[in-house]
């Protein structure tokens, strides 16, 4: 088992680690070669090209049944069900393939509504209580995989 994170933008990189390590399993960092960091980060990091869906297809390409996935992305989020993948959002919401369908059918009404030029005010500020779900829902996903 591996977690795989979509780190482009993730604000839970540190807290992976910290969970990467009290599991023993590998963290794999995906990035665009544009947001390559300048100081060292534990854990593996691979870097794709600028493409739109570089990361989103190293990353589909690389799991594996009963690896984890951390993601905003719902449509690879919907992917990696595919793969029996345990999927979570980095402010800890938990994809299932039960409720795929619409988080995918959301998504959707969402970018017809931009595209019409309805725009929202965009995400809401990560915060602390978002951490901490992150952090209950991803200790749960690895404790059940370890058997704990």
């Amino acid at each position: 088992m591996k977690i795989f994170v979509d780190a482009d933008s993730c604000p839970v990189k540190q807290e992976i680690l910290t969970l990467a390590k009290e599991y023993k399993i590998e963290a794999v960092f995906v990035a665009s070669i544009r947001h390559m960091m300048n100081q060292t980060m534990e854990g593996t990091w691979k870097y794709v090209d600028p493409d739109a869906e570089a990361a989103d297809l190293y990353i589909f390409n690389h799991l594996q049944k009963g690896d984890v996935l951390v993601t905003q992305d719902i449509g690879l989020a919907g992917l990696a069900l595919s793969k029996q993948v345990n999927v979570v959002s980095p402010r800890g919401h938990v994809y299932h393939e039960d409720n795929m369908a619409n988080e995918l059918h959301f998504r959707h009404l969402a970018a017809k509504a931009r595209r019409s030029g309805v725009y929202s005010k965009g995400p809401k500020a990560f915060t602390d209580a978002d951490n901490s779900r992150f952090m209950v829902n991803m200790k749960n996903i690895l404790s059940q995989a370890a058997g704990r």
